[in-house]
């Protein structure tokens, strides 16, 4: 039995649920699924220069049980998208899946049978970070457009 269901409806519930939001907000812990030249921006973001610890993301987990955020970073080929949604799948709730550069959100200048065209096709996307390869203030951005989704979320205790 849940706080929900002891507790009802109550004043307390919902600020139970603020506090829920405010620690899933700060507390991400990526997956990087990192596959093509993207991944260079992605180590750059992780730096102490960009200093992904500010909100709450810089750990990143490498095993999907640990995770709440998959970012995507780089192409995906049709061989590799078993690999990518099994990875989802693994992953507990809630979690969130962030798309990072132009190869991941639209296949990129990947006009092809080999490679996927928008991973979006695989796995449900929250965030788009376009951008070949995206500058780390467009992923910081990201990040905390996510982290806003997060807190608007209801959140489930």
């Amino acid at each position: 039995m849940g706080v929900r269901e002891r507790l009802g409806e109550s004043f307390f519930t919902s600020r139970v649920d603020k506090v829920v939001a405010w620690a899933r907000k700060w507390s991400l812990f990526p997956y990087p699924f990192v596959t093509a030249c993207c991944g260079m921006e992605y180590m750059a973001v992780s730096s102490a220069h960009y200093d992904l610890d500010r909100f709450g993301a810089a750990f990143p987990r490498f095993t999907p049980r640990q995770a709440d955020l998959l970012m995507v970073v780089g192409t995906i080929s049709h061989k590799m998208a078993p690999i990518l949604r099994r990875v989802y799948d693994q992953m507990t709730e809630p979690k969130w899946v962030m798309a990072f550069g132009v190869c991941t959100c639209t296949g990129g200048f990947y006009d092809n049978y080999a490679t996927v065209q928008g991973i979006d096709t695989i796995i449900p996307v929250d965030i788009y970070v376009p951008g070949c390869p995206p500058r780390p203030e467009a992923v910081i951005n990201g990040i905390m457009k996510l982290q806003e989704k997060i807190e608007k979320m209801k959140q489930p205790i």
